[in-house]
């Protein structure tokens, strides 16, 4: 389930802000008002500095939407469902709900992130050079002409290097970088496994990851580094991106593992036959004391003449009262059929595993032809997963 707060809907495409970003926000504007700015333009008032602060910071972000939203559409465009873009505290993620299917998309897919932020950082500083030229500043002086300008041109040229900054940032060749999926297209149409293109790409991702912590803790504990400088706070953070990297190539790998496992692995093979269910007329005490004790279950179909007319589990009856559950009804707290995930017996099980994840549940119900014909549970998949794995061939 997507966390944080849903902003927009763009192109078909949910926006979020999670709550980390919110921290990030405010210390970017917290370090351009207290910092940046005035160090620049120490006449101006501090109700300025903070204007120019964030807006700078809002179309930082903005920019750092546009990156997304340019390998959210190429990934649309190339067939590949987008869930959600979510803007955190590390910048923003597209939640692409599957791996591309040919190293031409993933390379398409992920360079089109940077080029977005390298070309916005080429338009903001063409944007505040222009205006700076126009105002007739002493141009063989940068310092002094960056002194003089108004809030607007500080503005755009304070955003031009850092897009431009975050474009080849993304490039570096730690997966799950942009720079990464580049490296691992390249390395995919190499070696025709998109397995063994992950697992070096991952490789590569780590010894990165590595020197990014290994760097910055030499940063916080003094050593200066040349163009990242030194400092406790600013060695930190480059720790933490590193330490964020390495585990997030981690996890990357793991969700190709499962991929390769699940690949034409059908429901029906997975899902659990002969489920209990029950009516819809009985009491949640009944339940509890007739189906629920004594069984590992922790949901039941509701059925009413051979029809599937809902799904009540442990969330459900943890709602309910204690001493209510002598006097309501499974019908009134089930969730019924109609707002119901299904999926048919013949389905890919890495679907439905994705449609699990979306809805952020623990099981679906299996139907075909309008009949309950068993129950899929992410335990059941990861048993699956767990018997399986080591059998599964790379491609």
């Amino acid at each position: 389930m997507d966390r944080g707060i849903r902003i927009a809907r763009l192109f078909g495409i949910n926006i979020y802000i999670d709550w980390s970003w919110i921290f990030i926000f405010l210390l970017v504007t917290w370090n351009l008002t207290a910092f940046v700015f005035p160090a620049l333009h120490p006449e101006w008032s501090f109700g300025l500095h903070l204007l120019t602060g964030v807006g700078a910071s809002f179309l930082f972000f903005l920019s750092v939407l546009l990156h997304e939203l340019a390998h959210s559409l190429v990934a649309k465009a190339r067939g590949l469902p987008v869930r959600s873009i979510i803007l955190f505290i590390f910048g923003g993620v597209s939640n692409i709900e599957r791996e591309p299917p040919s190293p031409g998309t993933e390379f398409l897919v992920a360079v089109v992130g940077p080029l977005t932020s390298i070309l916005l950082g080429i338009v903001f500083l063409i944007l505040g050079g222009s205006t700076a030229f126009n105002s007739g500043l002493p141009l063989d002086s940068p310092m002094l002409a960056l002194r003089q300008l108004d809030p607007l041109p500080t503005l755009l040229l304070w955003l031009g290097p850092v897009n431009i900054v975050l474009g080849l940032f993304n490039l570096i060749p730690g997966f799950p970088l942009d720079g990464g999926r580049v490296l691992r297209s390249i390395l995919w149409a190499l070696t025709d496994s998109l397995r063994t293109a992950t697992r070096w790409a991952t490789l590569v991702g780590r010894v990165v990851a590595w020197l990014f912590i290994i760097t910055g803790i030499a940063m916080a504990f003094g050593l200066r580094i040349p163009f990242l400088g030194t400092g406790f706070v600013s060695g930190l953070w480059l720790a933490f991106i590193g330490w964020f990297l390495h585990s997030a190539a981690s996890q990357s790998y793991q969700q190709v593992l499962i991929n390769d496992v699940l690949e034409g692995v059908q429901v029906e093979r997975v899902m659990r036959l002969g489920t209990p269910t029950v009516p819809p007329g009985i009491t949640i005490d009944q339940l509890v004391e007739d189906y629920l004790m004594g069984t590992d279950e922790h949901a039941f179909p509701v059925m009413e003449n051979e029809n599937l007319v809902g799904l009540i589990c442990l969330d459900d009856i943890r709602k309910v009262p204690r001493t209510e559950w002598n006097n309501t009804l499974v019908s009134q707290v089930m969730t019924p059929a109609s707002e119901l995930e299904v999926v048919s017996p013949r389905q890919d099980v890495m679907d439905a595993l994705n449609r699990l994840t979306r809805r952020d549940v623990r099981q679906v119900p299996v139907v075909q032809g309008g009949r309950l014909v068993g129950m899929l549970r992410r335990r059941d998949i990861i048993r699956w997963l767990q018997l399986h794995g080591d059998l599964s061939t790379s491609r």
